[in-house]
């Protein structure tokens, strides 16, 4: 058994290793003076300062957060409305269908995705930019909200519902002060993931960018294309530092959860 134990301890450790080791490289030569990512001649923070400096892509980053906040806030309303149509189907056969075509889009390409709403919207008039990328992102992360809820909607157990019921409880007061409360924790998780995605999306946003607007990964892409510069690795530096801020946060607000509801269950 501790022969086991430390060979999966191994494994996970090189597993780990291979996933991060080209990130902490990106991470170190983002503060080489020498400009390459050959030699690390000195240490420097210019690279960053170009980014704080850089008018353009300090509004591409602003670009990218307005739209993974406004995607993630609507597809979150979405995706627990979903997630609750799914949960009160009475028919499983129906059900099923549902789940079913919620998964279609977790694991489809996302180069058909991206083509298809390219496809779409110009099919249907709308203008490539802005509202396009909102439209893509929304569409894409109700379903991994979806997922993320559905599992808090099934362990609630359903005589709660029927107490609140009993206690005089109308439709609304049941779902905003027993289902809601119960599901938030999936609901943080859906709207973390969805925020995830979105800033990190490149493929279906590609698709669907138009002239004049852009987010962060189609432009370190076009950066990239360039030529080697150290400002990419500066800025995909504070990318990660962002996303670890994100999952920082998200797991706090877990653990502060879990001790909430440890407190009410021992009451």
């Amino acid at each position: 058994m501790r022969k086991n134990s430390k060979l999966s301890n191994l494994y996970l450790i090189l597993v780990f290793a291979i996933l991060y080791a080209p990130i902490f490289y990106l991470m170190y030569y983002s503060f080489n003076s020498g400009g390459t990512m050959r030699e690390f001649e000195g240490f420097t923070l210019d690279w960053y300062k170009e980014v704080f400096q850089d008018t353009r892509l300090l509004i591409i980053v602003l670009n990218t957060l307005i739209i993974a906040l406004l995607s993630s806030v609507i597809s979150t309303i979405l995706g627990v409305l979903g997630a609750l149509a799914i949960t009160y189907v009475k028919r499983r056969r129906t059900k099923n269908t549902l789940l079913t075509m919620n998964n279609v889009l977790i694991v489809s390409p996302d180069v058909i995705i991206g083509a298809s709403f390219l496809i779409l919207f110009t099919m249907i008039g709308i203008k490539l930019g802005f509202t396009s990328v909102l439209l893509s992102h929304i569409a894409f992360s109700v379903p991994i909200v979806v997922i993320m809820v559905l599992p808090k909607l099934e362990e609630m157990s359903s005589s709660l519902v029927d107490a609140a019921r009993d206690l005089g409880a109308s439709r609304r007061e049941v779902l905003t002060k027993v289902v809601l409360p119960y599901i938030t924790p999936g609901i943080f998780a859906g709207f973390f993931m969805a925020l995830t995605y979105s800033l990190d999306d490149f493929a279906v946003t590609f698709f669907v960018t138009g002239n004049g607007f852009t987010t962060l990964s189609v432009e370190i892409y076009s950066l990239a294309r360039q030529g080697i510069s150290l400002t990419i690795n500066a800025l995909s530096t504070l990318i990660f530092l962002v996303t670890i801020l994100l999952v920082i946060g998200y797991y706090f607000i877990t653990q502060r959860n879990n001790r909430v509801k440890g407190v009410a269950i021992r009451k």
